[in-house]
């Protein structure tokens, strides 16, 4: 029976490495040329190449520096990640110290906060620009494992000519996301970066393991953070809600339905009434009263003491990913941009649901465009929600510098949009 690849690792056992970048070599200058993704290319990494195309992403683009001196010293120390960086030593200490490879620890916008290793390694590192405060998220350099891990929010390793930046494509790597164990939050990625030898599936489950080692450290008794005595609801960029319970219980996935319920009960902390609930599930639906008593029935066995009636209401607050974001529009566009992982509970109609939706991305888009900041405004075009965005694409124009050699394609990027919307073009070549 044929050995059936997972999809997350890069080469199936047997292959020839050096005969697979060859192959990859190819596929990727086709690609470039034009020509669709083919084979040897993983459906992860043509996916990963179609987004770095849609981004404008340079083959030649190296990393940025995004933090620098004291501005990285104080963000790393404050990261939630620091916390458990002896966990990540302890466990990948001995790949960062035999000579052939470097341990990274980025944060949530992919910029890295720890890169160890041997300091021959290390300076060939630097040659690429993987050192301490450079930005390597995949909308900034590319496919690469790091990036792409929190692109997909997946363990994943990318080997060699799978990079789609060339002065990444001598290193093979493989790199696992961390997430806040309470609300569910992503904290950024591990990672080990080395040699083609790297495209093992131990390399892969040894960085998974750190990771897991690492969640189990920030759930424990030093992880007193605020809200961790509560329960928490991920509802951004998900179709139908998590709910993550405070008494032990694994996470819950919701039914479409019982997440728009429970995410209007949480904005709502005073309760609705039946009938204003009704509204704001159905609106002018002819619905019966019958039909929702039902739902919140089947909801109250999941939920037990947590949900009361008359009106409808929680009896203690529940914490989301939605307050997380919003909380943070003030004072931290940044934070909030990165605690914005898509749209609120993206194919709900319920009307009470869509106007949060709308609120939420609104509110955040105006911040984002309001703060001129080339790196937000970057990262923000480079997602799904944000890649049409032709408002955003003409600020981060304006917030580039003259004489910056990303401004042809940038200026390229808003004539396509203009011309798809029908405008006229107002960035001549």
């Amino acid at each position: 029976m044929a050995h059936v690849l997972n999809p997350w690792l890069a080469l199936e056992a047997g292959a020839d490495p050096a005969e697979r970048t060859r192959a990859l070599l190819r596929a990727h200058e086709a690609f470039l040329t034009g020509a669709p993704v083919s084979a040897p290319v993983r459906q992860v990494v043509a996916d990963s190449w179609r987004r770095c195309a849609g981004a404008l992403v340079r083959p030649e683009n190296v990393a940025r520096l995004a933090l620098t001196g004291a501005d990285l010293a104080a963000h790393r120390d404050a990261h939630p990640l620091a916390r458990v960086m002896p966990v990540v030593r302890e466990l990948l200490g001995s790949v960062a110290d035999d000579g052939a490879h470097l341990l990274s620890v980025c944060d949530e916008r992919g910029r890295l906060l720890w890169v160890e290793g041997h300091p021959q390694v290390c300076r060939k590192a630097e040659r690429m620009n993987f050192v301490p405060g450079a930005r390597w998220a995949e909308s900034a350099v590319g496919t690469n494992a790091p990036g792409t891990a929190l692109a997909v929010d997946h363990a994943v390793q990318i080997f060699t000519a799978e990079h789609y930046c060339r002065p990444v494509q001598a290193w093979t790597c493989s790199a696992a996301p961390v997430h806040d164990p309470v609300t569910g939050r992503l904290l950024g990625a591990v990672d080990i970066t080395g040699g083609d030898h790297l495209a093992a599936p131990q390399s892969l489950a040894l960085v998974q393991a750190t990771v897991r080692a690492a969640e189990s450290a920030l759930a424990g008794p030093a992880a007193g953070r605020p809200g961790a005595a509560a329960p928490a609801l991920r509802a951004l960029g998900r179709d139908e809600a998590v709910l993550d319970p405070d008494d032990g219980r694994p996470p819950v996935r919701l039914g479409r339905r019982h997440s728009e319920i429970l995410l209007l009960l949480t904005a709502h902390p005073d309760g609705l009434s039946g009938d204003r609930l009704g509204r704001e599930l159905y609106g002018d639906r002819d619905v019966t009263p019958v039909t929702l008593r039902a739902e919140m029935s089947r909801l109250r066995q999941l939920l037990g003491p947590l949900l009361a009636s008359r009106p409808y209401r929680l009896r203690r607050p529940l914490r989301t990913d939605y307050d997380t974001v919003r909380e943070a529009l003030a004072a931290d566009p940044a934070g909030a941009l990165a605690a914005y992982r898509g749209p609120l509970l993206p194919l709900s109609e319920a009307p009470g649901v869509v106007r949060l939706r709308r609120m939420l991305e609104d509110r955040l888009r105006q911040r984002l465009l309001g703060a001129a900041d080339p790196v937000l405004l970057e990262e923000w075009v480079g997602t799904p929600w944000g890649e049409h965005d032709l408002e955003a694409w003409e600020a981060l124009l304006g917030a580039v510098p003259a004489g910056d050699p990303v401004r042809p394609r940038l200026a390229t990027r808003v004539r396509e949009l203009r011309d798809a919307f029908g405008l006229p073009d107002a960035y001549p070549p």
